[in-house]
């Protein structure tokens, strides 16, 4: 039983270097440590491989491998095994220097739903009415996640962060 292939692996291989980073900062952000990260990111990009959705452009690859990344990462974390790890475990992140690695670390911290607004909103450059199509939520919903995450890094590390 052969099945045709609608990418070629070309294709799938310059989808794969214009979005690897975008893909793996959405997985890092979720799973908190780079093994489970480097998991979701193979997983996301096999689902890829397999999907037969037609994605017109560039900013819709990219919506769609943000969006299927973000399920895969969630749904791992709510399988039953991970409920048995400690969740704030945080392998080593490095970065620049001590306040980079502290406004990260916050930024992990937040829920979920906060924290998916947070990194395509001041990370990726998306404008809230594009992060409310990618996540599929209304627009007021969006800028009220990124209000309360604000608020809650502004607690955690002081300062101004809008």
């Amino acid at each position: 039983m052969s099945k045709s292939l609608l990418r070629t692996n070309e294709e799938i291989a310059e989808i794969y270097e214009r979005h690897k980073l975008t893909v793996f900062r959405v997985c890092f952000a979720y799973m908190r440590n780079q093994t489970d990260t480097e998991d979701a990111v193979a997983d996301t990009f096999h689902k890829l491989i397999k999907s037969e959705k037609v994605l017109e452009s560039v900013e819709h690859e990219k919506a769609w491998l943000i969006k299927t990344a973000t399920n895969i990462c969630k749904n791992s974390l709510s399988h039953w095994w991970r409920k048995r790890e400690d969740p704030d475990t945080l392998e080593n992140v490095k970065g620049s220097d001590g306040v980079h690695n502290d406004v990260l670390n916050a930024v992990l911290a937040l829920p979920d739903k906060l924290k998916a607004a947070v990194y395509l909103h001041y990370y990726e450059g998306y404008t809230t009415a594009e992060i409310a199509r990618i996540l599929k939520k209304p627009q007021n919903t969006v800028l009220y996640h990124l209000s309360e995450a604000r608020k809650l890094l502004k607690t955690v590390l002081g300062g101004d962060f809008t």
